[in-house]
């Protein structure tokens, strides 16, 4: 069986093309710059060249029939038709309260989809256009719908309600929800896999560090409570976001400054976090280049970062009331090395012991960097979201 994962952005779709006997890539690629009469479509199959072709691609509907015509290229295909295709998946960034797990696309599915389009209007509505899309180019292949909210659906309700008023949740439905669910429960799973342990029995912070980034605590294999909240906003200090703050700040700074909600909006997601305080930039390579070659603002940034990192952990370690295994997944949790040590370095009350040799070593698998003496697991597990999307796609689809 092969399956097709899609997620799909405003002007972006990207895209991998699994066989599901073996779980194996046979291509991947991306469309950018969907709308433009300059959009780019970049292909890569597996065991040949990579492709890239320029065109106009005006909506998502023209950019899925171009993906498909890539998949069944004569010279740098790997299907010999569109009929291969038994599946597609779709990530979802938002499904509220109204979804648990993934579901099988329906007309009620899509119609509750847009209904949550106010608690995600910049990704929900993308995803949407990209459901559309695929069932315009492929009518009558199944579709499924994997929600990054729905592996925090097990929270318990001291976890996810705010201390406000309680009709505003009855209302609108403000309560923490938690994003990156996709990659927490992949990368949790895979560690009790490695660990030759059942995941009920551990208890466990993940922590998904990249540009966006959220810790989850994880106990009796399900999410008990996690750092991003209502929104992606929420929680860690990350690359251009603030993350936590008192929201008092809002309205004092939208007076003081004269912003419009809107600008104060796009300065706490967009002008904040790493970025705002490094000066430099919201990567943390180059942050941490710049703090090596002596400049003071990268190192009050990393500083921040580790500071505000290390706080949830023992946090959630308190709410646990104890913690078995830390996880760091993600494109910085995965390859740096000096955040790991810095993390670690500062929570050996915990009962961590990092080995800084193993920690230096750079691998795409999962691997233990603590000590044989350490009191906790400690892991770097690469994160593999389109995979469990295949998964939970293929499952359904089965059924």
């Amino acid at each position: 069986m092969k399956v097709l994962v899609i997620n799909a952005g405003s002007s972006s779709l990207k895209y991998q093309l699994y066989n599901m006997t073996d779980e194996s890539v046979l291509a991947s690629g991306r469309v950018e710059r969907i709308g433009m009469d300059s959009s780019i479509v970049t292909h890569e199959p597996a065991g040949k060249p990579e492709t890239r072709d320029v065109s106009e691609i005006l909506d998502h509907v023209t950019a899925v029939k171009r993906v498909i015509d890539m998949l069944v290229h004569s010279a740098h295909g790997v299907l010999k038709s569109m009929d291969e295709i038994d599946a597609v998946g779709h990530r979802i960034v938002h499904g509220g309260e109204a979804f648990k797990s993934s579901v099988i696309v329906t007309p009620e599915v899509k119609l509750e989809i847009k209904r949550l389009f106010d608690l995600a209007p910049l990704h929900n509505p993308a995803h949407m256009m990209g459901i559309n899309a695929v069932e315009a180019n492929m009518p009558g292949v199944p579709q499924v719908v994997v929600f990054d909210t729905a592996f925090h659906q097990s929270m318990p309700e001291t976890s996810y309600l705010y201390p406000i008023p309680k009709v505003l949740y009855r209302r609108h439905k403000i309560r923490r929800y938690g994003f990156h669910g996709t990659s927490h429960s992949y990368v949790s799973d895979k560690a009790a896999r490695f660990l030759n342990k059942p995941l009920q029995s551990l208890k466990m912070v993940t922590c998904h560090i990249g540009n966006g980034a959220s810790c989850a605590a994880i106990m009796d294999g399900k999410s008990f409570d996690t750092s991003m909240g209502m929104t992606p906003l929420e929680g860690l200090m990350m690359g251009t976001r603030s993350g936590d703050i008192d929201p008092a700040i809002v309205p004092f700074v939208m007076n003081k400054e004269e912003l419009t909600l809107n600008e104060v909006n796009s300065m706490l997601n967009k002008h904040s976090g790493m970025q705002a305080i490094s000066g430099i930039s919201s990567d943390m390579r180059e942050v941490e280049d710049a703090m090596a070659a002596g400049d003071s603002n990268a190192k009050l940034a990393f500083d921040m970062y580790i500071y505000r990192l290390k706080k949830y952990i023992g946090a959630y370690a308190a709410a646990m009331n104890g913690i078995d295994v830390l996880i760091f997944t993600a494109g910085v949790g995965e390859n740096s090395s000096e955040l790991r040590k810095a993390v670690c370095d500062g929570i050996t009350f915990l009962g961590i012991e990092l080995d800084e040799a193993l920690n230096a070593e750079r691998k795409k698998t999962a691997r233990d960097i603590s000590t044989p003496q350490s009191r906790v697991k400690v892991l770097v597990v690469p994160t593999n979201e389109e995979l469990l999307i295949a998964r939970d796609t293929f499952k359904l689809v089965n059924v």
